[in-house]
């Protein structure tokens, strides 16, 4: 990479490029429609409450009107309808909130359950006898009010949207014309069906307007997700610091992940601290792209939206990060850990050499997976936030010039809360609470915040493991864990370098390749794509 590049517009597309599989314009990205698609299951459960209390509130008002003796016991022809409805409603509900179910499936499902909305809705209406004195009048019905609703809410593309439009709003004059043929109600002419509904028919058109405005909404943000050569995908997780979502290189179809900053995290506002911000930021992941150790994850790109979003794009991996991955499966094996730790080590030493500290070394930042034929193979994350060691009065980081505080509490170096000069030892303590979680599934210091969690880092002696793990773990690793816990930078490991050759040094049989490939395969993670 030869500079950091700031986003214009993006490359002008060709039809080709626009059109999808489906036949249509750009597509709404899948996490829209997830979205959609469970509003439409919280729509059809509410309908299905409305339609059960409709009915009941119904028959209570007109057997207190006409004064008949109730009998809630025999269902009318009505009743059937409302109770198809009410069972096609829950339906949908359950078939909406199951998992991985295609959002695009939900959405057109959604479609047929408000024809079938519309269709109860126009029987139901006319079912019973109408007064012959009774004149037909145009009026805006609860069909033309579902079809709006359905349109603001689900996105829809317009051709859908007028056909299912016309279709449903054609139910109220089917059931004048059932309504007739029953002899129930004799309106005159057959053309007096729609034109007693034809606002019904004027609502249609609205309703393809707004369906064309929120798809619009929809594919803009699909554009707005195009950063130079990538196009933005699927949401992976949202952090502090803003969302990483899968993305894809448009000329190499190459995947790739973006964590994007949000522009609120750039000085809150002050456009005088935001531009300061975004200086920093290229001047830091600058330094970052120029780490090349493999264990490092590899920095594709990175620059600055027309929005002020700072992005940084990376090599997609696979696999987890150490946090899930002892969350899920527990403690793992000293001599798992150790072949771990190493790479980390691999990792921090080229860019503490460089003049660089990573400040927020936790197992959430720390990636293993699968890299070619090589299995739990380490990646470091995050180095877009490093700092470059300095002394007193140094410009800040990124992340101390926007107010943040650097670091995770329960990895912190007790140096980092009062000492102006932090250097690469604050990452070998940070690391040896990361070897202290490996071992124990459980963190060196527990409190309830993040003032109790400092404050203990700073005065309290850690539990040595085998006391909080309840297992045994070779004598010198643990000595070396607490080693890297010292209070006092000059008491720990002088660098990752040593700390790396100290870990080599245990007596213990490596973790090796066969053993992590056994571990992937009986785990079946392999093709887990990572939450960078």
């Amino acid at each position: 990479m030869s500079h950091p590049l700031l986003i214009g517009p993006p490359p002008r597309s060709t039809p080709a490029d626009l059109r999808t599989s489906h036949g249509y314009a750009r597509e709404i990205p899948d996490d829209l429609l997830r979205e959609a698609s469970v509003r439409v299951g919280i729509m059809s459960l509410v309908a299905g409450v409305l339609w059960t209390l409709g009915t009941v509130l119904w028959h209570v008002i007109d057997r207190a009107m006409t004064q008949r003796e109730s009998n809630w016991a025999s269902f009318e022809p009505t009743d059937w309808m409302a109770a198809t409805c009410v069972a096609a409603s829950l339906a949908l509900f359950v078939y909406a909130r199951a998992p991985n179910r295609n959002p695009r499936v939900i959405l057109n499902l959604g479609l047929g359950y408000v024809v079938l909305t519309a269709l109860s809705i126009g029987l139901i209406v006319h079912w019973d006898p109408v007064p012959h004195t009774m004149q037909v009048q145009s009026t805006i019905s609860w069909i033309g009010a579902v079809l709006l609703m359905y349109a603001a809410i689900v996105p829809t593309n317009t051709p859908k949207m007028l056909i299912v439009g016309l279709i449903s709003v054609s139910m109220n004059p089917l059931g004048m014309l059932v309504a007739h043929a029953r002899g129930t109600w004799d309106f005159g002419p057959w053309y007096f069906a729609l034109l007693m509904h034809y606002p019904d028919f004027l609502l249609v058109g609205v309703a393809v307007v707004i369906s064309h405005v929120v798809t619009r909404l929809g594919q803009q943000v699909t554009k707005a997700r195009e950063m130079g050569a990538y196009q933005l995908g699927d949401l992976l997780g949202r952090g502090g610091m803003g969302e990483v979502y899968r993305a894809t290189h448009r000329m190499l179809a190459r995947p790739a992940a973006i964590k994007l900053i949000r522009p609120e995290m750039l000085g809150a506002g002050n456009s005088e601290a935001a531009q300061m911000a975004v200086k920093r930021f290229h001047r830091e992941a600058t330094a970052a792209a120029l780490l090349r150790s493999p264990h490092t994850v590899e920095l594709y790109d990175f620059g600055v939206t027309q929005d002020q979003t700072l992005y940084f794009v990376m090599e997609m991996l696979e696999g987890m990060d150490l946090e899930s991955l002892v969350r899920k499966h527990g403690p793992l094996p000293a001599a798992r850990v150790i072949h771990i730790l190493r790479q980390v080590c691999e990792s921090l030493e080229e860019a503490h050499v460089a003049g660089l500290i990573h400040r927020d070394v936790k197992p959430a930042n720390i990636h293993v997976g699968r890299l070619g034929l090589q299995n739990d193979f380490v990646k470091v994350l995050d180095f877009g936030l490093v700092k470059s060691v300095a002394g007193p009065g140094s410009e800040h980081s990124l992340g101390t010039s926007v107010g943040l505080t650097p670091g995770t509490p329960a990895y912190m170096a007790p140096e980092m809360g009062f000492s102006e000069t932090v250097d690469g030892r604050a990452d070998i303590y940070a690391l040896g609470c990361v070897a202290y979680y490996l071992l124990t599934g459980k963190l060196v210091f527990e409190a309830e915040n993040a003032f109790q969690m400092f404050a203990k880092h700073l005065r309290d002696e850690p539990v040595p493991p085998f006391e909080r793990a309840g297992i045994r773990i070779p004598t010198a690793l643990e000595q070396l864990v607490l080693r890297c816990l010292a209070k006092k930078p000059e008491d720990r490991p002088q660098s990752a370098g040593e700390l790396q050759r100290l870990l080599e040094a245990i007596d213990l049989d490596a973790w090796s390749d066969s053993q992590a490939a056994d571990w992937w395969k009986e785990n079946r993670l392999l093709a887990t794509a990572a939450e960078q």
